[in-house]
């Protein structure tokens, strides 16, 4: 079921809630893309009520900032209340991981677990960047002259920035003869990029990284960490994130990429329910 959640400043967010079972609210990666879990969804559809949402100025949700950290969480705050929920486990993707860790930091009593799927860690990102980017050129093969391309134009057409969004998203998946196809099913329907809140969600969280890593130290909800083994983001960034967790367990995939559940939907799901059951175990 689809709906709209009002925020305290009347910014429209789109939401839905499938399945049964405690509440779980996912937050999409990003910053700037849009909720593309419907796989995600079904996989935990009998474990878990699934809240969805697209964060502020992206996808379905209303177009318009402001684009920070806090208002981030606010705007959290504001889908967790929207469906009546003191307290939910969170589960957030790239991004949507740090989001949805700092939610926890900040409201550790209305998160009862904490699911930090494929994050990047709280590490600086000179420590890891470069391998990263030396790892997507590699997995964008030939198509990396045409990923140049169209990333470097001023301007792009609608058709240009979902070819430039597919040639990416296609990178982040181990199964390179597969790879355009789980890309293509991943971003349909288009819902665009907004580089606008891309650029400003991401300056504003590099500025107040700092303090994360001694924050989760005294982090009491429980941690549950998955990881792809073959993701092109350096998986050591999320190293000290696991060391600073005091109520974390990880687990690594085999064979997956930055969208687990896509690659190794079995056991990504084993992972996920297991903690969902017992998330203190």
């Amino acid at each position: 079921m689809d709906d709209m959640v009002a925020t305290d400043d009347g910014c429209r967010l789109w939401t839905t809630t499938t399945g049964t079972g405690g509440p779980l609210v996912l937050c999409h990666g990003g910053p700037g893309f849009w909720d593309t879990f419907g796989d995600l969804a079904g996989l935990l559809g009998d474990v878990a009520t699934v809240h969805r949402w697209d964060q502020r100025g992206c996808g379905r949700s209303e177009r318009r900032g402001p684009f920070t950290v806090d208002r981030g969480l606010a705007d959290l705050d504001a889908v967790l209340d929207h469906h009546g929920l003191a307290g939910t486990v969170l589960l957030g993707h790239s991004w949507g991981a740090e989001l949805a860790l700092r939610y926890a930091l900040a409201h550790p009593g209305r998160v009862t677990g904490l699911i930090y799927v494929s994050g990047i860690g709280v590490d600086p990102e000179e420590t890891w960047h470069d391998d990263y980017e030396g790892n997507l050129e590699a997995r964008l093969g030939g198509h990396l002259d045409r990923w140049r391309e169209l990333k470097g134009r001023r301007s792009r057409s609608q058709a240009e920035e979902r070819e430039l969004d597919l040639l990416w998203l296609s990178a982040e998946f181990v199964d390179r003869a597969r790879s355009r196809e789980l890309a293509e099913r991943t971003i349909t329907p288009y819902l665009g990029m907004n580089w606008a809140c891309s650029r400003a969600m991401n300056d504003d969280r590099r500025r107040s990284l700092g303090g994360l890593l001694h924050a989760c130290r005294g982090l009491r909800v429980p941690v549950l960490l998955v990881d792809g083994d073959h993701d092109i983001r350096p998986r050591r960034a999320v190293d000290s994130l696991e060391r600073a967790l005091p109520a974390a367990r990880r687990v690594v995939l085999e064979g997956a990429g930055h969208l687990p559940w896509v690659e190794e939907p079995a056991a990504f799901r084993a992972a996920v329910a297991g903690f969902l059951a017992s998330p203190g175990a």
